[in-house]
């Protein structure tokens, strides 16, 4: 089983007790709004984003990692990597994407878990290349894959929502530099 440590958090892969954590997650609009069409989703569609998000480990040999606090087991969040089939102008490409409970906002956990998630992907995984695709106005995330050392590559609109996205991307080479 795929676990990484950070010095605050422990990514791994999910288990039924994460389900309500998560779907609690799911439920607040503030958390959702940036992400899809800005929809919450509930206990059941919660439960189908994690067997999605399993069955891409199996496929892929990566996927979206269950971030729990080292230091109470507490589920904070989904840190991870996906195909993102529902963007077909980046494919090929990797996602890294990130989505924490609104009380874990501002602490340096997004930051701490992308960076372990990216290393994985490009030290452990042997990807040439992640892409990071963000929803235009979302400064929080925004400064995340500035921490990232992500650069900005084109933007483009929401294949289904038309909402305007800004694409990032790094390399290996720009990682290890």
């Amino acid at each position: 089983m795929t676990e990484i440590r950070t010095p605050r958090l422990l990514l791994r892969r999910w288990t039924d007790d994460d389900l309500v954590p998560l779907s609690e997650i799911n439920a607040d609009p503030e958390v959702m709004r940036w992400i899809g069409d800005g929809s919450t989703l509930d206990l059941e569609e919660t439960v189908e984003q994690i067997e999605r998000w399993e069955e891409e480990w199996d496929d892929e040999g990566f996927g979206i990692f269950a971030v729990e606090l080292l230091a109470s087991g507490e589920l904070i969040g989904a840190v991870g990597l996906s195909v993102p089939e529902w963007l077909p102008e980046v494919l090929p490409a990797v996602e890294i994407t990130w989505r924490l409970g609104r009380s874990f906002w501002g602490q340096g956990y997004a930051s701490e878990a992308a960076h372990a998630t990216l290393e994985f992907a490009l030290q452990d995984r042997g990807l040439d290349r992640v892409v990071a695709v963000n929803r235009a106005g979302n400064e929080e995330s925004e400064n995340v894959i500035r921490k990232l050392g992500m650069e900005p590559e084109k933007d483009t609109s929401h294949p289904e929502f038309a909402s305007l996205l800004n694409i990032h991307g790094i390399d290996l080479t720009e990682y290890e530099a």
